[in-house]
Protein backbone atom coordinates (compact mmCIF):
# COMPACT_ATOMS: atom_id res chain seq x y z
CA UNK A 1 0.00 0.00 0.00
CA UNK A 2 1.38 3.63 -0.70
CA UNK A 3 0.94 6.34 2.00
CA UNK A 4 -0.71 8.38 0.15
CA UNK A 5 -4.10 5.19 0.23
CA UNK A 6 -6.76 5.72 2.50
CA UNK A 7 -8.61 2.76 4.11
CA UNK A 8 -11.80 3.09 6.55
CA UNK A 9 -10.72 1.63 10.21
CA UNK A 10 -13.49 -0.46 10.95
CA UNK A 11 -12.61 0.08 14.91
CA UNK A 12 -12.64 3.91 15.10
CA UNK A 13 -15.21 4.27 12.34
CA UNK A 14 -12.37 6.60 10.73
CA UNK A 15 -10.57 6.77 6.85
CA UNK A 16 -6.86 6.98 7.65
CA UNK A 17 -3.64 6.61 6.03
CA UNK A 18 -2.11 3.17 5.16
CA UNK A 19 0.89 3.87 7.05
CA UNK A 20 -1.37 5.19 9.67
CA UNK A 21 -3.05 1.79 9.92
CA UNK A 22 -0.33 0.10 9.81
CA UNK A 23 1.39 1.17 12.27
CA UNK A 24 -1.44 0.90 14.67
CA UNK A 25 -1.75 -2.67 13.56
CA UNK A 26 2.28 -2.97 14.75
CA UNK A 27 1.74 -1.36 18.41
CA UNK A 28 -1.29 -3.62 19.01
CA UNK A 29 0.81 -6.75 18.26
CA UNK A 30 3.76 -5.71 21.09
CA UNK A 31 3.66 -7.25 24.43
CA UNK A 32 4.55 -4.97 27.33
CA UNK A 33 6.58 -6.85 29.96
CA UNK A 34 6.86 -5.15 33.36
CA UNK A 35 8.55 -6.09 36.01
CA UNK A 36 7.34 -6.80 40.01
CA UNK A 37 7.89 -2.81 40.38
CA UNK A 38 6.26 -1.99 36.78
CA UNK A 39 8.68 -0.47 35.20
CA UNK A 40 9.08 -1.60 31.31
CA UNK A 41 11.85 -4.68 30.28
CA UNK A 42 12.96 -4.30 27.11
CA UNK A 43 15.28 -6.92 25.53
CA UNK A 44 19.09 -6.81 26.53
CA UNK A 45 17.79 -5.77 29.93
CA UNK A 46 19.56 -6.58 33.30
CA UNK A 47 17.72 -7.93 36.32
CA UNK A 48 17.90 -8.72 40.01
CA UNK A 49 16.03 -11.40 41.72
CA UNK A 50 13.45 -10.11 44.29
CA UNK A 51 12.91 -14.05 45.88
CA UNK A 52 15.06 -17.45 46.27
CA UNK A 53 13.93 -19.41 43.57
CA UNK A 54 13.97 -22.92 43.11
CA UNK A 55 15.08 -24.07 39.76
CA UNK A 56 13.13 -27.16 37.93
CA UNK A 57 15.24 -29.89 36.66
CA UNK A 58 18.07 -27.55 37.87
CA UNK A 59 18.82 -28.67 41.38
CA UNK A 60 20.07 -25.11 42.31
CA UNK A 61 18.42 -22.57 43.61
CA UNK A 62 18.49 -18.84 42.88
CA UNK A 63 19.39 -16.51 45.71
CA UNK A 64 17.78 -13.52 46.31
CA UNK A 65 19.63 -10.75 44.77
CA UNK A 66 21.16 -12.56 41.96
CA UNK A 67 21.47 -10.03 39.06
CA UNK A 68 20.77 -11.95 35.20
CA UNK A 69 22.39 -9.95 32.12
CA UNK A 70 20.40 -9.96 28.83
CA UNK A 71 17.25 -11.18 29.10
CA UNK A 72 15.23 -11.53 25.78
CA UNK A 73 11.37 -11.42 25.97
CA UNK A 74 9.31 -14.08 24.81
CA UNK A 75 5.87 -13.22 23.13
CA UNK A 76 3.92 -13.71 26.90
CA UNK A 77 3.53 -10.60 29.02
CA UNK A 78 4.82 -12.54 32.17
CA UNK A 79 7.79 -14.56 30.95
CA UNK A 80 11.33 -13.32 30.38
CA UNK A 81 13.64 -15.61 28.82
CA UNK A 82 17.78 -15.32 29.97
CA UNK A 83 20.97 -17.33 30.34
CA UNK A 84 22.40 -18.36 33.52
CA UNK A 85 25.94 -19.99 34.36
CA UNK A 86 25.14 -23.70 34.62
CA UNK A 87 21.24 -23.28 33.65
CA UNK A 88 20.30 -23.74 30.20
CA UNK A 89 17.05 -22.44 28.85
CA UNK A 90 15.95 -20.61 32.00
CA UNK A 91 12.65 -19.01 32.12
CA UNK A 92 11.82 -16.30 34.50
CA UNK A 93 8.41 -15.07 35.77
CA UNK A 94 8.77 -11.26 35.13
CA UNK A 95 6.78 -10.39 38.91
CA UNK A 96 10.24 -12.17 40.36
CA UNK A 97 12.59 -9.79 38.78
CA UNK A 98 12.94 -5.82 39.47
CA UNK A 99 15.11 -4.32 36.68
CA UNK A 100 18.97 -3.03 37.56
CA UNK A 101 19.73 0.49 36.91
CA UNK A 102 23.27 1.08 36.01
Amino acid sequence: MADDEYVYDEDTGEWMTASDQAARNAAADKVEVRDSAGTLLADGDQVTLIKDLEVKGAGQTLKRGTVIKSIRLTGDAQEIDCRFDGIKGLVLRAEFVRKRTV
